[in-house]
């Protein structure tokens, strides 16, 4: 049996963390919790995360500030970072993937977090950078 992805999911609003938890551990995750930012980067720092899906508004710090405190620890790791278009106009993010939270569908979050947390990172196998083979590939053709 393969062992399950471990998933951040970050959120204040105790209520949609529940569903999400839920959500997610009836897809085979094992999730993670934490309600602020500054519990998520304790929880990150000492557990081995697959991906982490944090929302927008969080008490402390942002969910755009949460995600580049994370990948400056470890930058490998995607993010989903979900909130409302409007509110987070303006903020720079470096998330991975953007979501609007009203207009996703559950089905829409669990296929992007299918796709994300089954992407490898890093270098390719045989050491070929991947733009390398990219325009390999543009010449060949």
């Amino acid at each position: 049996m393969r062992p399950k992805k471990i998933i951040l999911c970050v959120d204040d609003n105790e209520q949609e963390l529940s569903v999400l938890k839920f959500m997610l551990a009836t897809n085979g995750y094992r999730v993670v919790s934490a309600s602020n930012g500054q519990e998520a980067i304790g929880i990150f720092a000492e557990t081995p995360v697959d991906l982490v899906l944090t929302g927008f508004s969080l008490p402390q710090m942002n969910g755009c500030q949460l995600v580049e405190r994370l990948k400056q620890i470890a930058g490998h790791v995607p993010m989903i970072l979900l909130g409302d278009p409007q509110r987070m106009s303006g903020q720079m993010h470096t998330a991975d993937a953007l979501l609007a939270k009203k207009n996703c569908s559950s089905q829409d979050l669990l296929e992007r977090i299918k796709v994300m947390s089954a992407r490898k990172r890093g270098p390719r196998k045989g050491g070929v950078p991947r733009m390398a083979h990219l325009e390999e590939l543009a010449v060949a053709s």
